[in-house]
């Protein structure tokens, strides 16, 4: 049984009208050689006919829709990348920035990925739009390795501490969560962290 979270939402107006959409979309894929491929899309479409500079798009067609797909080793290391802008509001100069995306190459999801991109395609260097879409893959990534390439559980002796403890608020090492499923890695809080 799934029970909702007490968070606050602030209620929707009873007579709101959708004006736009995006959706954005990840899948990671497994190949035979090892390594792993992410597909990253993000496609905006009006609920409107819109005036383009090429000419009118109906509501539902894409103002943006743009892929960007990497390729990673199991230590997070982008081993490839690139990028297709399929519809966009400037045709002709929306995708010609070269392929920036391939700057991507080298750098690791885990260790100071963010900042990176922005180095490397932020701004006039890259798209607006698939730099932010990037900015979604280490998560993605690390969602599809677990249980699979890192450890989740850390039960056996001398496993290491979970990947994804202390990462968020529920998986604090002092939190509650922890205490009931991870009880090896619990600590009181100020408490150290127990050896491996």
């Amino acid at each position: 049984m799934v029970r909702l979270s007490p968070m606050s939402l602030p209620p929707a107006a009873p007579t709101r009208l959708l004006k736009h959409r995006r959706s954005i979309e990840l899948q990671v894929y497994a190949r035979e050689d090892g390594l792993w491929e992410v597909d990253a899309t993000l496609v905006d479409t009006k609920a409107r006919d819109v005036d383009m500079v090429d000419g009118p798009r109906p509501a539902g067609t894409p103002v943006h829709d743009m892929l960007l797909r990497i390729v990673v080793d199991r230590n997070f290391d982008i081993v490839a990348a690139g990028s297709s802008t399929r519809w966009m509001p400037y045709t002709g100069h929306c995708g010609e920035h070269g392929d920036a995306y391939g700057r991507l190459v080298g750098l690791n999801l885990l260790h100071n990925f963010r900042a990176e991109l922005r180095h490397r395609v932020g701004g006039v260097l890259g798209c607006t739009h698939l730099t932010e879409l990037a900015q979604s893959l280490p998560t993605a990534v690390v969602q599809a390795f677990a249980g699979e390439v890192i450890a989740t559980r850390g039960r056996a002796a001398g496993a290491p501490k979970p990947f994804q403890l202390d990462r968020c608020h529920a998986l604090r090492s002092e939190g509650e969560v922890v205490r009931l499923h991870y009880p090896r890695w619990h600590r009181a809080p100020g408490a150290a962290i127990p050896a491996g």
